[in-house]
């Protein structure tokens, strides 16, 4: 295994390094206290390249690889959780299940202004009582001649409200249960289809979250992504590869936690000494590098995986699992060695902290990663 990023990658990460010393991190914890969503930043991330990733350059976009996207997203999260996780979810979910499954007429219309930014790309599985179990979906679409009439409500939406174009996932043949979902792709403003912000959450508080509500929301069937009733197998292929980037997300947090606390522990002093001399201190560092670089590991493993066309769905969970796991406990040890300080805004690792719990949540809970990699385990017993 090749540990040495790509040039290419290397240029991706030193520029978004940049880019973030100067435009986020001196505003991310303000944004975050007005749960601001930063739309002229993400635009410039979008200039930058940085929205279409995966995109093709037939439409603009880098035509990297998943390798890439998990390099962007960490290094942005190391400064802005809500930021890494809007750049994930555009590259990851919406846009990548349009990519991948759209048909042609789709990606000309859609994928260039994906690609730079000047749409938002959201994706629509979670519902009010469904999440880790699709088949508990309530979301319908019914047949209508040539159209489609989709009716429910969609939850915990990423750029839900921000967003241009959804992907949106409905029950299109209820006894098949799982194997009866089918995609389909909305527009912001289509009678009937309108979005609800969700307010007041942990973390993650300037990336966007909303309710969708379909109410007789019609659509052409040109607008149905993939094959009818074959929307959660695509959507498992989608879930895969958006689990590498959480686990990008969670090292940049990770990262950034340990970073912070090595500064700080050179800077403030107790007992006549930096803190940072106390060997409890440096033991409690020396956990965080070890866990965060093992995360990394992990997480560019299933990526090359993946864009090698091998199977990673074991991997992904793997990395996922470990990242967001590890990310919690960096940022819990680096609030406790902030102190008083750290129970503040006035430092970032309370919000890295916030974030962190997010990684282990969304995309596929812990317990649902573990469950992925015990069966994916004893397949090959």
């Amino acid at each position: 295994m090749d540990f040495e990023l790509p040039e290419s990658h290397r240029a991706l990460q030193s520029s978004l390094r940049d880019f973030c010393e100067r435009q986020v991190k001196p505003y991310a914890g303000q944004w975050d206290k007005e749960e601001k969503f930063p739309m002229e930043v993400v635009r410039e991330l979008g200039q930058l390249g940085v929205m279409g990733i995966l995109v093709g350059e037939k439409y603009g976009g880098a035509a990297m690889d998943s390798l890439a996207v998990a390099v962007a997203v960490e290094e942005i999260a190391r400064y802005d959780g809500s930021l890494a996780l809007t750049v994930a979810s555009h590259n990851g979910l919406g846009t990548s299940h349009l990519r991948v499954f759209g048909n042609a007429a789709q990606h000309e219309k859609f994928l260039p202004k994906l690609a730079t930014g000047e749409y938002l790309g959201a994706w629509g599985l979670t519902e009010p009582g469904s999440g880790s179990d699709a088949s508990g979906m309530k979301t319908t679409a019914v047949r209508q001649g040539n159209d489609w009439v989709l009716n429910g409500t969609k939850m915990f939406i990423t750029q839900g409200t921000v967003g241009d174009v959804f992907v949106v996932l409905a029950v299109t043949a209820p006894e098949k249960r799982q194997k009866g979902i089918t995609a389909f792709l909305l527009e912001k403003g289509m009678p009937g289809f309108s979005q609800r912000a969700i307010h007041g959450k942990l973390g993650m508080r300037s990336s966007d979250t909303a309710e969708l509500i379909l109410e007789n929301v019609v659509v052409p069937d040109s607008s149905r992504v993939g094959e009818v009733n074959h929307g959660f197998i695509d959507t498992m292929k989608i879930l895969d590869r958006g689990r590498i980037t959480i686990g990008a997300l969670a090292v940049g947090l990770a990262r950034g936690a340990l970073e912070e606390s090595a500064r700080y522990s050179k800077e403030r002093t107790a007992f006549g000494q930096p803190i940072g001399e106390f060997q409890a201190l440096r033991w409690m560092m020396a956990d965080m590098k070890t866990e965060t670089d093992a995360a990394r590991l992990l997480v560019h493993r299933a990526a090359r995986l993946a864009d090698a066309g091998q199977p990673y769905s074991r991997e992904a969970a793997m990395a996922k699992l470990f990242a967001s796991e590890a990310a919690m406990r960096a940022s819990s040890k680096a609030v406790q060695i902030h102190g008083g300080y750290g129970y503040t805004r006035e430092f970032p690792v309370e919000r890295y902290l916030r974030d962190a719990k997010l990684c282990e949540i969304g995309e596929g809970t812990s317990e649902i990663q573990r469950t992925i990699i015990a069966r994916e385990t004893f397949k090959g017993a």
